[in-house]
This record gives structure tokens, C-alpha cells and sequence, in this order.
């Protein structure tokens, strides 16, 4: 018997005492799917070269060795995080990391563009999700995309989202699994707007074009994501997280939650069960704002805690998508994906760990004294030896032991590039 799973036998015994059967916690949280996106391994860069420089609000800084290149690269690197990251996944990929023999643009893209995604998805048992890509491209240059006042740029953007949702559905049929397809614009403006009323409403119109076309939900799930504020949109946002919240609830729509779109003293995770009082489904956006949405690498902090503890308390994993979204160039970028999707692993773990049946029944009973001690108490258990035992259970590595090989990876694979 390894010293893990010693370690694992006497946590187990303690967590039992508490009501807790550790071995059907580790099989649920295995079983939550999480979303990896694509775009941390090549800085938001894509595949078709059409818009130049990164755009709309959104910069990757940094220069570290090794970004990939092309799509058989960010594959490649995709495994190797994968398998240093344990439980069920899907890649969450945008319209631009497209694969075309000839330049094609956004309002012509086709589900064969995918099907090399779509069969490496396959062979690998994960399914993936999907983005229209409304961001660095020639019709994004003036701040606005599905709000624009010209009529020719607005219906280019309507028609690339309803091609993405229909690609979406085609990838869903393709892989078996639903693909969600979250729609964000970058519309907005650096300075103060006269008319702020009409772009929404643009907007807004444009929407009901692009849900005019229906797809199987079954396969494929929209979901609308606002955001607060961006680099050139620092004085107006089209898409804000009042406007998304009403169209979405009004139209029977799911909306995206994502951790770096609100005020930085906002808490996220109090908005899930307001939303899900009256939406069936959320997407929600994993990432870390360090000043507003500056998309750090995930780490095991309070927000994450907190999302993590709202979602398990009240059950709604299963009408929870989870996706992360963040992008740093300045660090082994495989590295990245490993720290952030494990520590949110990590957090899942934690929260199904907590003895929350009990606490909930002193709350009731309006024992606020002994709400505080076991909520506290719960927090020194030995939670780390469960995720330990989880990893070896996995056959990856349990402690810091990844960053082995992910070094390895990097001299041998990366540093060629």
C-alpha cells in the first residue's frame, strides 16, 4: 500500500465520521466536466490571419518560448496538458482556429472547417465547445460588431454567429456531446456615447435575427456573456450584464457568468442562484481578474472557493456548464493550463468535501455560532490526501511532480519551436 492511499484510508475514516463517503466524492467530481480553452496555448492568435493584431478589448502579454504554431502544435500541447489533469474534459475552441486550404472569412466559415477538431475530439472521448470569434478582424476595427450602424458590417456579424451556432450543433451530432456555444461581442466605445439606447437595440435585433435559425438543443446551447468594461470600450459596453440578463430571461436564453466581467468588489458567485431561480442552465466563465478582467492563470482563492461552495451547496453542477478563460504568455503555457484546470478540480473537491447538511441545519436552527466553527473547522480537514488519493486513482501525478514533466515537454517539444 502506498503512503497516498494510507493517507487516503485515514482521511476517508475522518471524513466518514462527518456523514461523508469520500469515495462517492471523488467519483462525482471526476464526472463534472470542465471546458479548456484552446486560446491559452496560442495567445488568442487563431488560424486564419485575417485580422492581423489582436483586438477588441482583450491582450495576451508576455513572450515565453514555445507557443504553438499551427493546429497539429495546440493539439499536441492540449494532450500533454490533458494528461497531467485528471477527470472529465472538453476543449473549448473559436471560430478563428478554423483549418482551411484557402483564406476563408468569418461569414463563409462551414462545419468542415472543424471536422480535423472534431476527430482528434473523438479519439481522445472529450467533446468540445464552441465560440464566434467577433474580435481582430477589419469589421471589428470601429468598436462595434451585431450593434453596428452599418447595415453591411452588422449582418456580416449575424451571419458568422448563426454559422457558429450551426457549427456548434454539427459538432455536437459529430461528438456525441453538447456543445455550447457562448456568443460574446466586444462592442463599445473608449470615450462617453451620446446614444447609448440604439446599439442595443441593434443589438438586440440582431439577436433576434440570429435565433431566428433554429438549431437542435439537444446538440448545441448558445449562451450570451457580458462584460463590464475592455481595453477601447472603457466608457460604454454594448453587452451589458443588464442587457444579456434581460434579453436572455425574456427570450428563454442561457447567460454566461464570467469571474473577471463585473466590479472588482462584485461577488460572482452570489449571482448563480438569482439567475438559476429563473433560468434552467448558466455557462460559467473560470477565471482570475487581478484588476478587472486581466485573465490570470486560475489559483485556489477565496472567488474560487466561493463559486465552487455555491454550486455544490445548492446542486447545481448539472445545470452548470464550466469553462475557464484566461490567457498568459508569459509563463510555460501548458503550465498554465495544468495550474488552472487542476486547481479548479482542486475546488470542486473541497466543496463536495465540506460537511455542508450539517451546517445548513444549524443555520436553520439559527445556530450561527456553530455555522461559523464547522465551516472554519472543515477547512483544516485532510481534503489534500483525498485529491492525492484521486490523482494516484487517475495514474497522474499527485504533487508538484507535473511540473517534471511539463519541463520536459518544454526541452524536449517547445524549445524546438
Amino acid at each position: 500500500m502506498s503512503n497516498i492511499t494510507k493517507a487516503y484510508e485515514l482521511a476517508r475514516e475522518r471524513y466518514a465520521a462527518l456523514g461523508i463517503d469520500t469515495d462517492k466524492v471523488i467519483e462525482k467530481v471526476l464526472s463534472t466536466p470542465l471546458s479548456m480553452h484552446c486560446w491559452q496555448g496560442d495567445d488568442v492568435t487563431g488560424f486564419e490571419n485575417v485580422g492581423g493584431a489582436l483586438s477588441g478589448g482583450i491582450q495576451v502579454t508576455g513572450n515565453y518560448p514555445g507557443k504553438a504554431r499551427n493546429p497539429e502544435e495546440l493539439r499536441a500541447d492540449i494532450d500533454k496538458a490533458f494528461s497531467l489533469i485528471p477527470g472529465e474534459k472538453k476543449v473549448n475552441i473559436h471560430a478563428f482556429y478554423l483549418e482551411a486550404d484557402e483564406k476563408v472569412d468569418r461569414d463563409a466559415i462551414e462545419a468542415k472547417h472543424f471536422d480535423n477538431w472534431i476527430d482528434w475530439a473523438n479519439k481522445g472521448g472529450f467533446g468540445l465547445d464552441f465560440n464566434p470569434t467577433c474580435f481582430s478582424h477589419p469589421y471589428s476595427e470601429d468598436g462595434y460588431t451585431l450593434s453596428s450602424g452599418n447595415e453591411t458590417i452588422r449582418k456580416f456579424w449575424v451571419e458568422h454567429v448563426v454559422r457558429s451556432r450551426q457549427i456548434a450543433e454539427y459538432i455536437g451530432k459529430k461528438t456525441g456531446k453538447i456543445c455550447v456555444n457562448n456568443i460574446w461581442v466586444p462592442d463599445g466605445a473608449k470615450d462617453n456615447v451620446a446614444d447609448r439606447f440604439a446599439p442595443r437595440a441593434r443589438l438586440a435585433q440582431s439577436l433576434d435575427e440570429i435565433f431566428a435559425v433554429k438549431c437542435d438543443p439537444a446538440y448545441e446551447r448558445s449562451s450570451l456573456e457580458s462584460k463590464v468594461f475592455g481595453i477601447g470600450s472603457e466608457a460604454y459596453v454594448v453587452g451589458s450584464h443588464e442587457f444579456y440578463m434581460g434579453y436572455a430571461m425574456k427570450n428563454n436564453h442561457m447567460l454566461t457568468l464570467d469571474m473577471g466581467h463585473y466590479h472588482p468588489t462584485e461577488s460572482v458567485a452570489d449571482k448563480i442562484s438569482s439567475i438559476l431561480l429563473f433560468s434552467d442552465k448558466v455557462l460559467f466563465h473560470v477565471s482570475r481578474p487581478m484588476r478587472w478582467d486581466s485573465d490570470h492563470v486560475v489559483i485556489m482563492n477565496d472567488d474560487l472557493m466561493a463559486i465552487a461552495n455555491e454550486l455544490v451547496r445548492n446542486e447545481f453542477l448539472d445545470r452548470t456548464y464550466l469553462a475557464l478563460d484566461y490567457f498568459d504568455g508569459s509563463i510555460n503555457r501548458v503550465a498554465a493550463w495544468v495550474i488552472g484546470m487542476r486547481n479548479t478540480r482542486k475546488a470542486l473537491l473541497r466543496a463536495m468535501l465540506e460537511p455542508f447538511a450539517a451546517i445548513r441545519e444549524m443555520e436553520y436552527a439559527g445556530d450561527r455560532t456553530g455555522v461559523l466553527a464547522i465551516a472554519e473547522e472543515s477547512k483544516s480537514m485532510p481534503w489534500t490526501a483525498v485529491w492525492d488519493y484521486l490523482c494516484e486513482k487517475c495514474g497522474m501525478p499527485a504533487g508538484q511532480e507535473w511540473l517534471d514533466e511539463v519541463r520536459a515537454y518544454e526541452k524536449n517539444v517547445l524549445a524546438a519551436r
